[in-house]
């Protein structure tokens, strides 16, 4: 579900057709928060470097229970990010991009601009989840360069039982009390210290998730919400693996599809774009390239390939990296794969790719084992061979703590309407589990997006900014139906 890419995500009257979600917008508005708000500092754009002081920009914490059974014990932090509304607030939109494992805190500082709409009435507030990143990240070892630029074949097996050893050791403390579940009562106490009555939330991809387990969790106090790029949690590890493949395939297709139309340095047609960059990848299992001191490997320039699949806004990208590859300059694609795993100038990460792998592990029972790692790798190599992973295993079959179903059962019976969309084009999260959440939410209201990429508000669509603007803004629910064309 991640999304690398930051572009990346009713009662039966209302299913009706347009209506409000009932709270007027005054009531809606901020109370009087707990949260001590100061200047930021240490956020990080893009490129890993760090982004300019803004005065508008100001930080917090809040702080919560590491575990909940026990919430007179030991607490985290969890920290906050916030740009103030440039008008007459309705209160505050707590966004969650993505993941598991994104820090909201840097993305939100690096992607306000998007919502600039929004900002005009709500204080746009992001945050780092527990176990991601500024609050109580997940720790592996520090030395993520081996692990992901390991040649193609190697024991994956071996590197699995490693890395999870590595995780017990230096995050064995938070590993137990990570997950959606937790994280779902982390955003109510986040939307308490804001001083909202109710919560007013925008998730993309796994923020859609967590806002259906929160919402589960908490149907009376849910504000406006809009799920983008949705997920269903009920699909087991298999099932995700074969539905994201051949979502991939499908986005690949339209690019090279989309190359061809204007002039593709990867070959004339489709089928020729495909196996050139099939070519490239098969050579570099045996012969990876040299880039400074480092080597784009096969699993590497996988990432890079999958990376600019998510936005069609990025297709170019794919096509120059891929070409540079094919010459022998695997820079492009290297930064493409840094994107994706959240590698730094200078060789440090952030935890996404630590904190992916514990979220996951925390919210489902299933431990693949090897032999179920090789039987899916067999569907994927049918499906779309460029995401096929020999040798590689799942670190949840090794995992130190077990997982839990309880962020798989979704039902938000009794919420205000749940804004759920769902993009035809999207490889990450496909359409079928847009339509499965909305379903299994009970409140929701599906929008249809019938454009690339994942995610539908950041590709720019003016239908789909508009709709979600005027859901969020003013209350007005989208005709149950409404589809927004590419």
């Amino acid at each position: 579900m991640k999304k690398a890419m930051l572009t990346i995500l009713l009662g039966a009257a209302v299913l009706a057709g347009c209506g409000t979600t009932g709270e007027p917008a005054k009531q809606a508005g901020p109370g009087k928060g707990t949260v001590a708000w100061s200047p930021c500092t240490g956020l990080t754009g893009p490129d890993g470097k760090p982004l300019p002081k803004d005065e508008a920009v100001q930080c917090g914490a809040v702080q919560v229970p590491l575990d909940y059974g026990d919430p007179g014990g030991q607490k985290i932090d969890l920290a906050l990010i916030r740009i103030k509304a440039t008008g007459d607030p309705l209160g505050s939109l707590v966004l969650n991009f993505g993941g598991p494992g994104g820090s909201g805190v840097d993305t939100l500082a690096q992607a306000a601009k998007a919502f600039g709409s929004l900002g005009t009435r709500y204080d746009l507030v992001s945050f780092d989840p527990r176990g991601v990143d500024r609050s109580a990240g997940v720790k592996c070892g520090g030395k993520l360069d081996a692990l992901l630029a390991a040649p193609a074949g190697a024991d994956g097996e071996a590197m699995s039982k490693k890395f999870a050893a590595a995780c017990e050791k230096d995050s064995g403390k938070i590993l137990p009390h990570v997950g959606t579940v937790n994280a779902a009562q982390d955003l109510d106490r986040i939307r308490a210290a804001l001083g909202d009555r109710r919560l007013n939330y925008f998730g993309f991809s796994y923020g859609t998730h967590l806002g259906a387990v929160y919402a589960t969790r908490f149907p009376a106090n849910v504000g406006r919400f809009v799920l983008d790029g949705a997920f269903d949690p009920t699909v087991t590890f298999e099932q995700r693996a074969v539905t994201q493949a051949t979502g991939f395939a499908h986005a690949f297709e339209a690019f090279a599809e989309d190359c061809v139309a204007q002039t593709c340095d990867l070959g004339q047609d489709p089928a020729a774009v495909r196996s050139a960059v099939e070519k490239l990848l098969d050579g570099l299992r045996s012969k990876p390239l040299k880039v400074g001191d480092r080597q784009l490997t096969y699993g590497l320039a996988q990432l890079a390939v999958i990376t600019p699949l998510y936005a069609k806004s990025a297709w170019p990208v794919l096509e120059q990296a891929a070409a540079a590859g094919i010459k022998g300059d695997g820079a492009t694609l290297l930064a493409l794969a840094d994107a994706y795993t959240g590698r730094r100038p200078d060789g440090t990460y952030s935890t996404m790719m630590t904190s992916l792998q514990a979220i996951t592990c925390a919210d489902t029972t299933e431990r693949p084992t090897a032999a179920d790692m090789a039987r899916v790798d067999d569907r994927i190599k049918k499906i779309f061979p460029i995401l096929s992973a020999d040798g590689t295993a799942t670190a949840c079959g090794h995992w130190p703590t077990p997982g839990d179903d309880a962020a798989k059962r979704i039902d938000a019976t009794g919420s205000a309407p749940i804004v759920v969309i769902g993009g035809k084009g999207d490889p990450a999260t496909p359409y079928e589990w847009a339509t499965a959440l909305n379903a299994k939410l009970r409140t929701g209201v599906l929008m249809t997006y019938e454009g690339e990429g994942h995610g539908a508000y950041l590709s720019g669509d003016g239908c789909v900014t508009r709709a979600v603007d005027a859901y969020l803004l003013n209350g007005k629910v989208p005709a149950a139906g409404t589809t927004c064309a590419a």
